[in-house]
């Protein structure tokens, strides 16, 4: 069976204005930049839209923003994990009632649960709704694992529908690939893994660098799908000092600084994130020409 969610996926930043407030010029305008660049659908509040920041009421706001601006011309995911499943409930309703494709939980972090607490923290949040789930699995970020019995055992509930493996571990991903069924979708977080990863029979990736070079990384992907790997291959060893450059400090700093020396939005963060270093930033901003020549 075809799976439902395969492609490229942008995990989006959020803009602010100078005074914190969303940005919702600059956001359209990043919206509609990657719609027009192809991709096959949108994260609305991923770790890379600060989510741990947004308040309950923005949440709503961007989870609306992002179905009414689309209008159907793509897939639109959102953000709605964290560590306490009846908040996790709360956030999936409102995923619900605007529409959303699908929505994206991640690990509960800090509080760190068992293999079983992890099962049913993701099973009873799937219960909750009709939308359905993808599982985001990130320990760098979070603590814990979800390991592959466990996604398993997840997969064979019928709303449980694909896993965003960002677990840096290729070992495991590719069990996943390898174990579940073809109707699940799995999909990698890591730009920097990419290519081994769609080798291996991924269905695509929730990418980061592709809030900057859209198109670039839409037709990678791609190419991987159609089992294109001389081209795909060529592709990604030119884009990989791009890739790691957008991690030279913690997600979403440099990417935010990267939109902004691309003239999408400002360079402003809700605390504890702030701003990168001066040498950070000098060289995201040797590679703006470099990103602008990949988009023509």
């Amino acid at each position: 069976m075809e799976n439902k969610f395969r492609g490229l996926y942008t995990a989006l930043i959020t803009p602010f204005d100078a005074k914190g407030n969303i940005d919702w010029l600059a956001y359209e305008k990043i919206v509609e930049t990657q719609i027009s660049a192809g991709v096959d659908g949108l994260l609305f509040l991923g770790t890379t839209g600060e989510s741990p920041t947004i308040t309950k009421e923005e949440t709503l706001e961007i989870f609306k923003f992002g179905k009414e601006k689309v209008r159907g011309r793509c897939k639109v995911i959102v953000g709605t994990g964290t560590n306490d499943t009846a908040k996790c409930i709360k956030r999936a309703e409102m995923a619900a009632s605007i529409g959303a494709d699908a929505h994206l939980v991640v690990n509960p972090y800090y509080n760190k649960p068992s293999q079983e607490g992890l099962y049913r923290h993701f099973t009873t949040i799937a219960n909750a709704t009709d939308t359905p789930v993808i599982v985001y699995n990130i320990k760098a970020r979070t603590g814990v694992n979800i390991e592959t019995q466990t996604l398993l055992r997840m997969a064979e509930n019928p709303k449980i529908v694909g896993v965003k493996e960002a677990s840096a571990d290729i070992d495991q991903m590719m069990d996943v690939i390898r174990k579940v069924n073809p109707d699940f979708s799995v999909l990698v977080g890591d730009d920097t893994l990419a290519l081994p990863f769609m080798a291996a029979g991924g269905d695509g990736l929730f990418s980061v660098i592709s809030n900057c070079i859209p198109r670039t990384m839409t037709e990678f992907i791609h190419k991987c799908l159609n089992n294109n790997f001389i081209e795909a291959r060529k592709d990604f060893y030119n884009l990989i000092d791009l890739m790691k450059l957008a991690f030279i400090d913690t997600n979403p700093i440099p990417i935010k600084e990267m939109m902004t020396g691309l003239g999408y939005c400002q360079a402003e963060y809700r605390l504890p994130l702030c701003r990168a270093n001066t040498e950070a930033v000098r060289k995201i901003n040797s590679m703006i020409d470099f990103m602008q020549e990949l988009e023509k």
